[in-house]
């Protein structure tokens, strides 16, 4: 009997320590974005609750290195097709803010950005890549995650035909758009 009442006791506290060492739930396409606020570039803080409540929202994690200056163009053009017909882009730099505010004139940035120097937005979307791309709906859902470094266009392409459709717009190719704006 001491033996059941022992081996009882220490699978009680295994299931106990491993339920305490649950894993947080993957931020992926399908589940709720994560509560996140940040202060734009004029240090006003934004709620990317209040975002998504007003429609959808493509969320870019990046920095200023050369793949991610490449890649600015394509959703800068991303923005510009599609602001109008009700999407949101936000681009998170982790970058210094003295460094970020030359960045932002030099490259005209002409979307809602804010500064994250110590990465706080990727411990929040759990995430080490960088850049990463969320294409959030309306509402908070997350419909699309694309990570990765792809100064061509191609990626940027995709995510903005992913956007097109959630808003119901007609689709852009802004791959083509900006290649054509450099000759």
């Amino acid at each position: 009997m001491t033996r059941l009442v022992c081996a009882a006791m220490a699978l009680a506290v295994v299931v106990s320590f491993a339920r305490a060492e649950e894993p947080k739930k993957k931020i992926d396409a399908g589940t709720q974005a994560p509560s996140f606020k940040f202060k734009d570039a004029t240090g006003k803080e934004v709620d990317l609750a209040e975002l998504t409540a007003k429609g959808p929202v493509l969320l870019r994690l990046t920095c200023g290195c050369s793949g991610c200056d490449k890649e600015l163009a394509y959703f800068q053009a991303i923005h510009e097709a599609y602001k109008d017909a009700g999407l949101t882009s936000v681009a998170v730099f982790r970058e210094p803010d003295d460094k970020m505010a030359k960045y932002a004139k030099e490259k005209k940035i002409n979307m809602l950005y804010a500064v994250d120097p110590k990465g706080e937005a990727w411990k929040v979307f759990d995430t080490k890549a960088m850049p990463v791309n969320f294409l959030i709906d309306k509402g908070g859902k997350i419909l699309h995650v694309a990570s990765g470094c792809d100064p061509s266009g191609l990626l940027a392409k995709k995510v903005g035909d992913k956007a097109a459709k959630v808003i119901n717009a007609p689709a852009v190719d802004v791959k083509a758009k900006v290649d054509s704006s450099k000759k």
